[in-house]
């Protein structure tokens, strides 16, 4: 018989892969971790997790997941969905993003308008944002990447140009526009593999028969920007990031390709019963005036 605390466990043992780090952030044994994944799938009649070397979750496990998270998400949605209706006070709403440099302004005129709101703002790579959708984890999501769940559905919020940061001692630091080819033999700074800067490098790169030379990958924003001015290498960095983030001692430059764009995204489940307080969130978002935040600091460095 499953319950509720085993199916809990078995979705950190999928998310891991890894018994005793499961065990760890669980806080139990592993053998007893190890027995409540046996026993489920005993009870299933097939294992969820391949076994030879490192644990893998197979096929039956990747699909045995789809279903416990849907299915405890709606436990969760209904607990929310109850307090909602017998409390008076004004709700929570739960949102995650890749980063929240580019939604300070509209979280802040969220917040100031509805202060009692409970606000949770969960960091999360795009990729990992159909399963919180699907599990009903956050509401919202906000993503530079498209975002394929079932289900989910995506409005713009706004599309930018991203462009090349390079020191400003280096010899293209003059320059007003850069071709790919232009970058084919330079250091790069970027985020590591998954992250919608990394793709996009990756994918202008391969485009044209190319691969960027990485000599650093970090998933801080602000450790890329530093990194490149201090000159260990040049980086992608998007207009709007190089003018809300701290000055950094480096030049921008427009890269002389249509592609070198972002599309940022706003995504939930369809299915999903959102609170008031997601639903306000959400028309802030879609109403919030990008161009206003855009348009501030034309022509600063990074």
């Amino acid at each position: 018989m499953m319950d509720l605390n085993s199916l809990r466990q078995f979705l950190v043992v999928a998310r891991l892969e890894h018994l005793s780090r499961a065990a760890d952030e669980l806080r139990v044994a592993q053998p007893s971790l190890s027995r409540t994944i046996a026993r489920m799938e005993r009870d299933l009649g097939t294992p969820l997790f391949d076994r030879g070397g490192r644990l893998r979750l197979n096929a039956a496990g990747r699909l045995f997941r789809a279903h416990v998270e849907r299915a405890l998400g709606e436990l969760e949605a209904g607990r929310r969905a109850v307090a909602e209706s017998i409390s008076e006070g004004a709700g929570s709403a739960r949102m995650a993003s890749e980063t929240f440099l580019t939604l300070t302004g509209p979280l802040t005129a969220y917040k100031r308008a509805h202060p009692s709101v409970e606000l949770e703002l969960h960091w999360s790579p795009s990729e990992d944002m159909a399963r919180l959708l699907r599990a009903r984890h956050v509401d919202l999501c906000v993503s530079s990447q498209p975002i394929h769940a079932e289900g989910a559905e995506t409005v713009r919020l706004f599309d930018e140009e991203v462009g090349v940061a390079v020191p400003l001692d280096h010899p293209l630091a003059g320059r007003t526009s850069l071709s790919i080819h232009e970058l084919a033999d330079q250091p790069f700074v970027t985020a590591p593999q998954g992250h919608w800067l990394r793709r996009l490098l990756d994918r202008l790169f391969a485009a044209r028969g190319l691969v960027p030379r990485i000599v650093c990958e970090s998933d801080e924003h602000g450790a890329i920007a530093d990194l490149i001015g201090a000159g260990l290498g040049i980086g992608l960095v998007p207009a709007f990031a190089r003018r809300k983030g701290e000055h950094v001692p480096a030049a921008w430059i427009p890269v002389d390709s249509p592609d070198c764009r972002r599309t940022v995204t706003l995504s939930w489940d369809t299915g999903s019963h959102l609170t008031a307080a997601a639903r306000q969130l959400r028309t802030t978002l879609i109403d919030w005036d990008w161009n206003q935040d855009r348009g501030a600091g034309e022509g600063e460095d990074p």
